[in-house]
């Protein structure tokens, strides 16, 4: 899926193997500033697995991506199992590409801008040194589940990290192996989690039972539950897979979240009620296509990447106390040209599956099934009684007397 990342000045966009970059600087022209195929990135060499093995080969599609705080670095992991970093100032520049050991979910840089964190779909959390560029990750802690979502503390202190058995974990950076927390009350996976910068003791996530919760982290305490669900359309309600957000993206000006469904052209607004602790709706965006992914920018407009062709990206700004359409502002038209002239990379993300519709576990009633077999043999048996029971051996013998 499409996917949009803002950072200062610099937008980036992605579908399939592809990344493209636009900058909005007074001086910057109407032109691409970069682009980036990892299909044509190093590739792991291979190993002699013998005849019999397959080899796993991945599609070279990106799965996640990141600025660093400063916006000085940026990195994405694809589904060849490689971490690909960039400099991004002055300009851009590929400085390496690295092996992880399994497909990466999530990734996030150090505020100190040290290191790059990796969490995979096996439940490991990998830290690779940017001081080092080429060194190998380095094992920092482990899940018994597949990982969602991963961010730190402020300050470096703390690793937060999420996963598909609806678990948020608070871990010490430095000493992995000692647990701070866990912030437990989800009923689903756990896809998006994140420190508010401007509330640092405060973590927001959401999951695929529909709700937004504000957490005091540290603690484990749960501080605020919003249910979405019953924002969503009627005709949604009976439907489970429903409720999933696929991108949350919050503004510390003003305080506000956005947060997009995963299964309906909507965009859900609210606002944090910081002294109360407490989220606050405000407002829906119906789109009239599915959207892929949304992003705040430093003027705190909110930017919305949707699969239409002729209108691949929107842009919301609050106004008069309620967030309005301005589409007609100069940016937007670059924007969209851009993602109209690359139309064929995003042709790859237009139809794809919802990205958590797979999240949710298939249960089984394995009970019911037993006991309703069970009654079946019962009652079986019980007719083959009925059908060979023997005479009456007395009447027999009194029959053979007369």
């Amino acid at each position: 899926m499409a996917k949009l990342r803002i950072r200062g000045d610099v937008a980036v966009v992605s579908s399939g193997s592809s990344f493209l970059v636009k900058s909005f600087t007074e001086n910057s022209d109407k032109s691409l500033t970069f682009t980036y195929d990892c299909s044509r990135a190093e590739k792991k060499p291979q190993e002699n697995t013998g005849a019999n093995e397959s080899e796993d080969k991945g599609s070279d599609n990106i799965l996640a991506f990141a600025f660093s705080a400063s916006g000085t670095y940026f990195a994405l992991t694809d589904d060849s199992k490689r971490l690909i970093l960039f400099h991004v100032k002055p300009s851009w520049e590929c400085i390496s590409v690295r092996f992880v050991v399994r497909r990466c979910t999530a990734l996030v840089f150090t505020h100190s801008e040290d290191q790059v964190i990796v969490a995979d779909k096996s439940g490991d959390v990998y830290s690779f040194s940017l001081l080092e560029p080429n060194k190998a990750g380095e094992l920092l802690l482990g899940h018994l589940s597949m990982l969602l979502d991963v961010t730190l503390s402020p300050d470096d202190k703390y690793i937060v990290t999420s996963d598909r058995d609806e678990k948020i974990r608070i871990t010490f950076f430095n000493a992995p192996h000692i647990i701070q927390s866990f912030c437990l009350g989800h009923t689903e996976f756990v896809n998006r989690i994140l420190v508010l910068s401007n509330y640092p003791t405060l973590l927001l996530s959401s999951s695929g039972d529909g709700t937004l919760r504000l957490w005091e982290y540290e603690s484990g305490k749960e501080a605020s539950c919003f249910n979405l669900g019953s924002y969503n359309e009627p005709e949604s309600a009976g439907n489970k897979k429903h409720l999933a957000l696929s991108a949350v993206a919050y503004c510390e000006n003003g305080n506000y979240v956005a947060a997009l469904c995963d299964c309906l052209p909507l965009v859900h607004l609210l606002q944090l009620d910081a002294e109360c602790r407490t989220l606050v709706y405000k407002q829906k965006i119906f789109l009239e296509h599915r959207g892929w992914d949304i992003a705040f920018d430093k003027l705190s407009r909110l930017w919305i990447l949707q699969e239409d062709k002729d209108t691949p990206v929107m842009l919301y700004r609050i106004m008069d106390g309620t967030w309005q359409n301005a589409n007609k502002e100069s940016r937007v038209n670059e924007m969209v040209d851009l993602v109209r002239d690359n139309w064929d990379m995003f042709q790859e993300s237009v139809g794809t599956e919802n990205c958590c519709s797979n999240l949710y576990k298939v249960t089984f009633d394995n009970m019911s099934t037993y006991l309703q077999k069970k009654e079946e043999r019962t009652s079986q048996k019980q007719s083959k009684r009925k059908g060979h029971q023997p005479h009456d051996s007395k009447g027999a013998k009194m029959n053979k007397l007369e």
